[in-house]
C-alpha cells in the first residue's frame, strides 16, 4: 500500500514534515531521534514532574513512594510471575479463583531477563522497563503526529499523551507503556506501509495485554478496506493480491503473539476455553455494557451526571476524530481501545487506564492546540495540565484503591 492510500492531513492545516523514518541504529534513527528530541523532552519533564508530585505527596503523609510504583496492585503479580513462572491462584473469600494466568507473560519476561544481568529488583527492572517504554511510546506517538499533521503537532500530541488523567500509570512497573510503545510504532509502520514490521510488532503487543486485539482489529479492517477498494477499481483480484502480499503476510502475523497466549493457556488449564474462563473469574468477561450501565445506575446523581458527562466528553473526542479523517489504523485502533474498556464486567475504576493508550483520541485536541500559534499558550495550557495530572496520579498512588 503507499503512503498516499493512508496519509491524511486535516483540512486547513499546515502540510506535514514527515518523521524520519526509524530503521535500527544508523544515521537514520540518530535523525529520528534528534526531529523526536524536543518530545521526549517535554514527556520526560511532565512525567518527572508527576513523579516529583508523588514524592512531595508521600513525604507529607508518611508513605513510601516507590513502592506505590513497584509493590502494590498488578505490578505484585507481574513480578511474581517473573521471579516463581505462571502457577499461582487466590482463592477470595467468596470462592471466587484469581489466576496469574490473567496476566500476559511479556512484561515479566523482561523483568526477569533485566534482574539477571543487573543489579536491580525485579520492582526495578519493572519500572526500567515502563520508563524506557514509555519514552519510546512518546517518540512513537511523536512519528504518527508528525508523519499525519507535522512535527509541532507530534510534540504537542507527545505531551498530552503524558498528561493526561491517568498518565501516572506511565510511571509504574505497569504494561500500558510498554504496549502503546509497541502499538504506537507498529500503528507508524502500518502508515508507512511496512506491513511485516507492523504485524511483527502486534505479535509483541499480543504478548503484552488482552487490548493487542484493538490493534489486530485496526490492521485487519485496513487491509481488507484497502482490497476490497482496489478491487472495485476494476483490478484483477489476482494482482491486487500479489501487489499487497506483504500486507496479507503482516495481517496474518499480527494476531499470533495473542493466540499464542491463549493456546498456552488452553494446554495449562487443559480446556480450549481456558483462557476466557480465567478471564471471567476476574470479572474481565464481555457484558456489552451492562456492568457500567448498572455502575452508574447505583451512584449518587451528582457522581452519575460526571461521570455521564466524562463519558459525553469520550464519544465527543471520538466524532472529532472521524472528522478529522484519520487513517483507517488509527480511527479503528483508538475506536476498538474504548469499546474494549467500556464493554466488559471488570473492575469500573481500571478502565480510565485501559483506554490510556488510545492515544490516537488526543489528535484533534493538539491540532488545535497548535492551531493556537502561540508556542507560549500551548506551553501553558500543557503546563497547567501537568499540574493537575500529578496532583491526581498522586492522589490515587496515595489511595487505597487499584488504579
Amino acid at each position: 500500500m503507499s503512503d498516499h492510500q493512508l496519509r491524511t492531513r486535516m483540512p486547513g492545516a499546515p502540510a506535514p514534515a514527515a518523521a524520519p523514518a526509524l530503521r535500527g541504529p544508523g544515521p537514520r534513527t540518530a535523525a529520528a531521534l534528534r526531529a523526536a528530541a524536543p518530545a521526549l523532552a517535554v514527556y520526560a519533564a511532565v512525567r518527572a514532574l508527576g513523579l516529583l508530585g508523588l514524592w512531595v505527596a508521600a513525604q507529607a503523609s508518611g508513605k513510601e513512594p516507590l513502592a506505590r510504583l513497584t509493590g502494590r496492585w498488578d505490578s505484585v503479580w507481574y513480578q511474581r510471575i517473573a521471579e516463581n513462572g505462571y502457577g499461582y491462584t487466590v482463592t477470595l473469600p467468596d470462592g471466587a479463583l484469581h489466576s496469574d494466568l490473567a496476566f500476559f507473560p511479556l512484561l515479566p519476561a523482561l523483568e526477569r531477563g533485566i534482574s539477571e544481568v543487573t543489579p536491580l529488583t525485579l520492582g526495578g527492572a519493572g519500572l526500567l522497563v515502563a520508563w524506557t517504554a514509555g519514552l519510546l511510546a512518546a517518540w512513537g506517538i511523536f512519528a504518527v503526529g508528525a508523519e499525519l499533521y507535522g512535527r509541532r503537532t507530534g510534540v504537542v500530541l507527545a505531551a498530552l499523551w503524558g498528561v493526561c488523567p491517568t498518565a501516572f500509570v506511565q510511571s509504574m512497573a505497569y504494561t500500558e507503556t510498554l504496549f502503546t510503545a509497541l502499538a504506537a510504532w507498529a500503528l507508524y509502520a502500518a502508515l508507512k506501509g511496512r506491513w511485516l514490521v507492523a504485524g511483527a510488532l502486534c505479535v509483541l503487543t499480543g504478548l503484552t495485554r488482552p487490548s493487542a486485539a484493538a490493534l489486530i482489529a485496526a490492521l485487519a479492517i485496513t487491509a481488507a478496506v484497502t482490497l476490497v477498494r482496489e478491487i472495485r477499481a476494476g483490478n484483477g483480484l489476482g494482482p491486487v493480491l500479489r501487489r499487497n502480499v506483504r500486507m496479507i503476510a503482516g495481517v496474518a502475523l499480527a494476531p499470533l503473539g495473542w493466540l499464542a497466549y491463549v493456546v498456552f493457556v488452553a494446554v495449562r488449564g487443559s480446556s480450549p476455553f481456558a483462557y476466557f474462563e480465567v478471564q471471567a473469574q476476574w470479572g474481565n468477561s464481555i457484558d456489552g455494557g451492562r456492568a457500567l450501565a448498572a455502575f452508574i445506575a447505583g451512584l449518587p446523581l451528582p457522581a452519575a451526571l460526571g461521570l455521564c458527562a466524562a463519558l459525553g466528553l469520550l464519544g465527543w473526542l471520538v466524532v472529532l476524530c472521524v472528522r478529522q479523517r484519520q487513517p483507517s489504523p488509527l480511527l479503528v485502533y483508538g475506536i476498538a481501545i474504548v469499546v474494549i474498556s467500556l464493554i466488559g464486567a471488570g473492575y469500573f475504576g481500571s478502565r480510565p487506564r485501559l483506554m490510556m493508550p488510545a492515544f490516537p483520541l488526543l489528535l484533534p485536541p493538539a491540532a488545535a492546540l497548535v492551531r493556537l500559534r502561540s508556542t507560549g499558550r500551548t506551553a501553558a495550557v500543557i503546563a497547567a495540565l501537568a499540574c493537575a495530572s500529578a496532583a491526581y496520579g498522586a492522589w490515587t498512588l496515595l489511595g487505597a484503591g487499584p488504579p
